[in-house]
C-alpha cells in the first residue's frame, strides 16, 4: 500500500494518478455518509471521509480500519490530514478528527510507502523498499 497524506488541496490525488498512471476510472472517492469502498479500484481517495462516515454511524474507526486493512495492501490511498489547527467544539468533529489520526496511523504502520504532500512537492516519509 502506498499513503498519500497532506492537506487539502495539496495534489494528493493527481499524485496518486501520477504514479499509477491512472485516470479517474482508477479511483473510488469515499463519502461521508457512506461506509463502502470499491475495492476493485486502484485508488481510494478521501479515507478520511470514510472515518466521518464511521464516527457519524457509531462505528470504531479504529476496529474499521483492522478490517479494511488487508483490501487496502495493494492500492494507493489518500486522506487530508485534518489533525492541525484548532481543536474542533463539535463533538463529532473532535471525534472524526481523532478517529482519523487512528485510522490513518494504522494505515501507515503497515504502507509500503508514506508520501506526504505539501505545496503539491511528495516528500517520502517511509520507503520500505529502500530500507
Amino acid at each position: 500500500m502506498i499513503l498519500i497524506t497532506g492537506g487539502a488541496y495539496q495534489g494528493k490525488l493527481d499524485y496518486a494518478k501520477e504514479i499509477l498512471g491512472a485516470g479517474d476510472e482508477d479511483v473510488f472517492t469515499c463519502g461521508a455518509d457512506d461506509m463502502r469502498i470499491d475495492f476493485d479500484k486502484k485508488i481510494i481517495d478521501g479515507v478520511d471521509q470514510f472515518v466521518l462516515a464511521c464516527v457519524r454511524a457509531g462505528a470504531d474507526p479504529e476496529a474499521e480500519a483492522a478490517k479494511v486493512l488487508p483490501l487496502l495492501q495493494d492500492k494507493v490511498v489518500t486522506c487530508t490530514d485534518i489533525s492541525q489547527g484548532v481543536v474542533p467544539m463539535d463533538k463529532t468533529e473532535r471525534a472524526w478528527r481523532e478517529g482519523t489520526g487512528r485510522f490513518v496511523t494504522a494505515l501507515g504502520r503497515h504502507a509500503d510507502k508514506v508520501v506526504r504532500m505539501f505545496c503539491g512537492i511528495p516528500e517520502v516519509v517511509k520507503d520500505t523498499a529502500k530500507a
